[in-house]
């Protein structure tokens, strides 16, 4: 005889469907809706490495219904599995986090530590106002005086001795010369050599020491467009400094070798103001007479007017890179001696004064050539 009668322990599944609570099942079905829980049921937390944490056991497979008939409770998850969840859930985060300032430190010091080298050209508390302060004290006014007259020209040191280079026609027949220094302070000086041939010369300071040599540059490196300073005494305004490009190199520029062709500015000058020399086929600031010499010359837009012969024309390094010859002025054709500068100027390459600076401390060649 088969017994009906139901075990200790069994349980008859309900007639009808247990109402749902949040989509979970709460305890077995006493005819009425279940107890809510006391807390809204644990949701998983994503890393952000990308594993996703269950709450409710260790290996992530989260709790769930243990299986069976419906009647059974689900297993709670213990306190202490969720506040380890969330732990872990925190750390990633907060590595992550970390992990993500530490990248984003590293990636700001690298962008703000990288070191450009400052020069010149790339600061605003640098540009023409360095060069100036940097060159000036190495930029004189030359004061020649000779029976014709009185000629007002530029000169660069070279050597703390004394040793000072300028142009040929600044000190040409010149029977006393003086120099005026940036400070204000004046000197004497004597020729030690002169090559007409391209308009160079050598004069030293008596009894100097001590005087700040300017820096000679590679004029071979020079390039159309390159941004220059020029510093020197025009109408003997000493320590003029103007600015511009290179505008062209390599320009033949024919001047005068006759010592009586000087600049004649000043008491008994010429009232010319002007160096007259040959460029393009034609003749500027006057006759250049029968004596001539011919040289490769820097140009330059940079303003040029009497007196800048003989001073310098500097790179951007505060680097000497020509020494300033000749200028051309539209008015100096009617015998203006103030006629200003059109950014028609020409500079001797360094690398001309550097390969002549043993010769002219020999007395210099003194010749030139004759293109009569």
């Amino acid at each position: 005889m088969t017994e009906n009668t139901p075990r200790s322990g069994d349980h008859e599944p309900p007639q009808h469907p247990q109402p749902p609570y949040g989509g979970h099942s709460y305890g077995a079905w006493s005819g009425g809706y279940p107890t809510p829980p006391p807390h809204a049921p644990q949701q998983p937390v994503t890393t952000p490495s990308g594993i996703t944490v269950w709450p409710g056991s260790a290996d992530g497979s989260g709790g769930g219904s243990t299986g069976g008939s419906g009647g059974r409770r689900k297993r709670r998850v213990p306190r202490s599995a969720l506040l380890i969840a969330a732990v872990a859930a925190v750390s990633a985060l907060v590595g992550g986090g970390a992990a993500a300032l530490v990248t984003n430190a590293a990636q700001k010091s690298d962008s703000s530590t990288t070191t450009t080298v400052v020069n010149a050209t790339s600061s605003k508390v640098g540009g023409v106002t360095a060069v100036a302060t940097a060159v000036s004290p190495s930029i004189v006014e030359i004061s020649a005086t000779s029976n014709s007259g009185q000629s007002t020209g530029s000169g660069v040191v070279i050597t703390s001795g004394g040793e000072i280079i300028t142009n040929n026609h600044v000190v040409a027949g010149a029977d006393t010369i003086k120099v005026t220094f940036s400070d204000g302070s004046k000197k004497s000086a004597t020729v030690v050599g002169t090559d007409s041939g391209k308009d160079l010369a050598l004069i030293k300071v008596s009894g100097a020491s001590g005087l700040k040599p300017a820096t000679l540059g590679d004029s071979s490196a020079v390039q159309v467009g390159d941004q220059v300073v020029a510093i020197g005494s025009p109408e003997g305004l000493t320590g003029t400094v103007t600015s511009g490009i290179v505008s062209a190199l390599d320009r033949d520029v024919t001047v005068s070798t006759d010592e009586s062709q000087g600049q004649g500015q000043g008491p008994g000058g010429n009232g010319r103001g002007q160096w007259p020399f040959e460029f393009g086929g034609g003749q500027y600031n006057g006759d250049v007479g029968s004596s001539t010499t011919t040289y490769k010359a820097i140009q330059t837009d940079a303003s040029l007017n009497p007196g800048n012969s003989g001073g310098a024309l500097i790179n951007m390094k505060g680097q000497i890179i020509g020494i300033n010859s000749a200028m051309y002025s539209s008015a100096a054709d009617q015998g203006s001696s103030s006629a200003g500068s059109i950014g028609l100027g020409f500079s001797i390459p360094i690398n001309t004064v550097k390969a002549d600076l043993d010769n002219l401390r020999s007395g210099g060649s003194g010749g030139g050539t004759s293109n009569s």
